[in-house]
C-alpha cells in the first residue's frame, strides 16, 4: 500500500516520524499556501551559517552514492555466494540421498533372502558413511567460508559511512529514551500490519509487550483480507465493503464499486456464448452509474457483438488485459485509506527514505555548528537549522510562513488574517500592536486587532 495526503497509519506516531520539508519564503502581500509537507519551523542556524552550495550538495550526492556502491558491490558479492551455496548445496543433499537411497535397497534385498553381509556390501557401507562425512564437512567448510564475505559487508558499511549518525543532534532534541522506543516499536508494528505481516507483528507485540488494541488493528486486518481476495481475482469481498460504504464513495467521489463491478461483467465476457445471459443480466448493477460512467458502459455493452466471434480477436481485447486487477487493488488500496483515514505508505517507510536525503545535510550542519562552537542553535525538537529539500513526493501538507517574523506559523502561532486581506502570524500581529491599533505592514489600512481571523489551510 506512496505517502498520501492522508492520516498517518497509527495515528499515534507524532511529529517525531514526519518528514520535514521546505517552508514557504518571502513577503506576500495576500495569504498564500503550498502544498508541502508540515514540518518543524526553521530558523537558528539559518543566520549563523552559510547553507552548502548546489555544487557542493551535487558531490556530496555523489559522494555518497560512490559510497552505497561500494557497499553493494559487497553485498551482491554475498547474495551470490549464498545462492551458489544454497544450489551446491541442494545438488550434494540429493545426490547423497540417492546413494543412500540405494545402498538401504541393496541392504533391504540381502536381509530378505536371508544372506549374511557380504564383504563387497561391508564396504559399501563404509564408503558411504565417508562420503556422507566428506559431503557434512565440506558444506559447512563452504558455509564458514560465507562467514568472511558476510563480515566485509559490515567493514565496508564502517568504512564508507558514519556510524556515529546518532550523535547528529544533542539528545535534549529528542523525547525520552523510553519514549522513543515505543513510537518505534509502534511504528514497525504499524509497517508490518500495513505489509500483512500480521504473525510477526503479533509476535513483536508480545516480545516487546508493546499494547495494540483491536481497534487499532482491525482496519489493517480488513484492507488485508480484501486484498488478499483481489490478488486471487476473488471480487466478493471488496464487492460487499464497497456495497457496505457505498454513501462514504460516493462522498470522496470514488468510482471504486463501479470499477468492481466492471470487472466482474468483463470475468463473464471472457467465459463466452455461454455467459452471454448472465451478463446481460448482470448489467443491471451499473443503473446507478451511468451518467458518469456512460461511455465506459458503451463499450462493455458494445463488446456483447463479438462474444461469439472471440474478444480476444476483437477492438474490445483490452478489456481482458491483466493489468485490471492491478489497477483494481490500487483503487481498493488508494479509496480505502482515505475513507478509513489511513495513508497509503507505512509512515515508517516514508521517515526512513526521508531520512536517507536529510542525514547528509544534518552532518554537514552537525560540523558546521562544532566548527563554528554554536551549540546552542539547534535546542528544540520542532525546529530544524536549515529547510531541507526532499522533492515532490514528500508534498503532503499546506504550510505557511510569516512574512514578518520569517517562521512557519504552528498550533500556538498561527495565521491570522487582517481585515485587508493581508496574513501575518499572531506573533507578527501582537508585535505590531500600538496604543491598541494595528497598522497593516504592507498597506496604510488601521484596523483593530480583534478584527483579524485565524485561519486554517
Amino acid at each position: 500500500m506512496t505517502a498520501a495526503p492522508e492520516a498517518g497509519w497509527a495515528a499515534g506516531l507524532g511529529d517525531s516520524l514526519r518528514a520535514p520539508g521546505p517552508g514557504v519564503r518571502g513577503a506576500p502581500t495576500k495569504a498564500r499556501s503550498s502544498r508541502r509537507p508540515h514540518r518543524p519551523r526553521t530558523g537558528g542556524v539559518a543566520s549563523t551559517q552559510t547553507p552548502p552550495s548546489a555544487p557542493d550538495r551535487v558531490r556530496g550526492r555523489e559522494a555518497t552514492m560512490e559510497q552505497c556502491a561500494c557497499v553493494e558491490r559487497e553485498l551482491d558479492k554475498v547474495l551470490h555466494k549464498f545462492l551458489t551455496y544454497g544450489q551446491h548445496c541442494e545438488q550434494s543433499l540429493e545426490e547423497l540421498l540417492h546413494y543412500v537411497g540405494q545402498l538401504r535397497a541393496e541392504l533391504a534385498s540381502a536381509a530378505l533372502q536371508g544372506t549374511p553381509l557380504s564383504a563387497t556390501l561391508s564396504l559399501v557401507m563404509s564408503q558411504c558413511c565417508r562420503k556422507i562425512k566428506d559431503t557434512v564437512q565440506k558444506l559447512a567448510s563452504d558455509h564458514k567460508d560465507i562467514h568472511s564475505s558476510v563480515s566485509r559487508v559490515g567493514k565496508a558499511i564502517d568504512r564508507n559511512f558514519d556510524s556515529e549518525i546518532c550523535g547528529v543532534v544533542s539528545d535534549a532534541v529528542w523525547d525520552s529514551r523510553e519514549k522513543q522506543q515505543q513510537i518505534l516499536q509502534m511504528a514497525i508494528v504499524e509497517h508490518l500490519y500495513q505489509q500483512g505481516m500480521l504473525s510477526v507483528a503479533e509476535e513483536l507485540c508480545q516480545e516487546s509487550t508493546l499494547n495494540v488494541d483491536l481497534d487499532f488493528k482491525q482496519p489493517f486486518l480488513e484492507l488485508n483480507r480484501i486484498l488478499e481476495a483481489l490478488h486471487e481475482q476473488d471480487l466478493g469481498p471488496a464487492l460487499e465493503w464497497a456495497v457496505s460504504h457505498r454513501q462514504r464513495l460516493l462522498e470522496l467521489n470514488s468510482s471504486l464499486e463501479f470499477k468492481l463491478h466492471r470487472l466482474h461483467f468483463i470475468r463473464l465476457l471472457a467465459g463466452g456464448p455461454e455467459k452471454q445471459l448472465e451478463a446481460l443480466s448482470y448489467a443491471r448493477h451499473f443503473q446507478p452509474f451511468a451518467r458518469l460512467h456512460q461511455r465506459e458502459i458503451q463499450v462493455m455493452m458494445g463488446s456483447l457483438v463479438y462474444l461469439r466471434l472471440g474478444l480476444e480477436k476483437s477492438p474490445y481485447c483490452h478489456l481482458l488485459d491483466n493489468s485490471h486487477w492491478a489497477e483494481i487493488c490500487e483503487t481498493f488500496t488508494r479509496d480505502a485509506c482515505s475513507l478509513l483515514g489511513l495513508s497509503v505508505e507505512s509512515p515508517l517507510s516514508v521517515s526512513f527514505a526521508s531520512g536517507c536525503v536529510a542525514l547528509p545535510v544534518l552532518m554537514n550542519i552537525k560540523a558546521v555548528i562544532e566548527q563554528r562552537q554554536c551549540t546552542g542553535v539547534w535546542s528544540h525538537k520542532d525546529e530544524l537549522p536549515i529547510e531541507i529539500e526532499l522533492g515532490m513526493k514528500c508534498w503532503y501538507h499546506s504550510v505557511f510562513a510569516c512574512p514578518i517574523l520569517r517562521q512557519q506559523t504552528s498550533d500556538s502561532n498561527p495565521p491570522i488574517k487582517l481585515i485587508c486581506g493581508h496574513v501575518i502570524s499572531r506573533d507578527a500581529l501582537n508585535k505590531l500592536i500600538n496604543g491598541g491599533k494595528l497598522k497593516c505592514p504592507y498597506c496604510p489600512m488601521e484596523q483593530n486587532p480583534a478584527d483579524g481571523k485565524r485561519i486554517i489551510f
